[in-house]
């Protein structure tokens, strides 16, 4: 099954231009970062993995219109991750968001904070059900 490309971007680190052999792929259900030239490696993050998305924009990438994502994940290999200095970075990490939270409605997969987070004594009325969908 081919999944549909959402974005396809490179890495903009001088000037906002794409000089760099950093190259991303946002699909339907994951997101690959290619890096390298001679000796290729690719990176695949399950979009349900993903748990927190945050923009960053430092002074220079204001002036040339780039940002990074820097994203947190449950994946054992990628938990933290940048998606450096790519054009359009608040769509894009809107878009990101969008699709987390579909493949995650999709997967039935729940944040644990919420269970975490809550001190009351009611937690002990939670069955197998109620955590699991």
């Amino acid at each position: 099954m081919d999944l549909k490309v959402l974005w396809k971007d490179r890495k903009r680190p001088i000037f906002g231009l794409p000089l760099s052999f950093t190259k991303y792929t946002l699909l339907e259900d994951k997101l690959l970062i290619d890096t390298g030239i001679l000796s290729l490696r690719q990176e695949e993050i399950k979009l349900y993995r993903i748990m927190d998305v945050t923009l960053k924009m430092g002074l220079f990438q204001r002036l040339f219109k780039v940002g990074t994502i820097h994203c947190c994940s449950a994946d054992k290999t990628t938990p933290e991750f940048d998606i450096k200095d790519i054009k359009n970075p608040y769509e894009i990490k809107e878009m990101l968001s969008n699709q987390v939270e579909k493949q995650r409605d999709k997967k039935r997969v729940t944040g644990r904070e919420m269970f975490i987070s809550s001190t009351d004594d009611d937690d002990d009325d939670l069955d197998d059900d109620d955590i699991h969908g």
